[in-house]
């Protein structure tokens, strides 16, 4: 499964679209992380847990996204965006999304 963000696959035409897909994933930040970002936030420096937890939610977004794709009979998704969410100021839950159209290359 080919994914990107542009609206064409360089060296391929496309033949067949079947429609826009999405894959969405709401995350928790637990309070372990969140205590640890704080004191990050204090002394200077990234946070490796948000981010690992920011990594691991935007693979499984596009992952389903491109299973829904496949199951729609698509090999490749064009037009890409993925969007972050946080999901209340004070639940600790983040939403990650991805869309794109689900297209037939050749």
């Amino acid at each position: 499964m080919i994914i990107t963000t542009t609206p064409t696959v360089e060296g391929h035409q496309i033949v067949e679209y079947h429609g826009v897909v999405f894959g969405e994933v709401i995350t928790g930040i637990n309070f372990v992380k969140d205590f640890f970002a704080g004191i990050r936030n204090v002394v200077g420096g990234r946070s490796g847990s948000y981010e690992k937890e920011l990594t691991k939610a935007r693979t499984e977004a596009l992952s389903e996204m491109g299973q829904r794709a496949q199951q729609m009979g698509a090999n490749a998704v064009v037009g890409v965006d993925v969007d972050y969410e946080v999901m209340g100021a004070d639940n600790g839950m983040m939403m990650v999304s991805a869309t794109g159209t689900a297209v037939t290359i050749r």
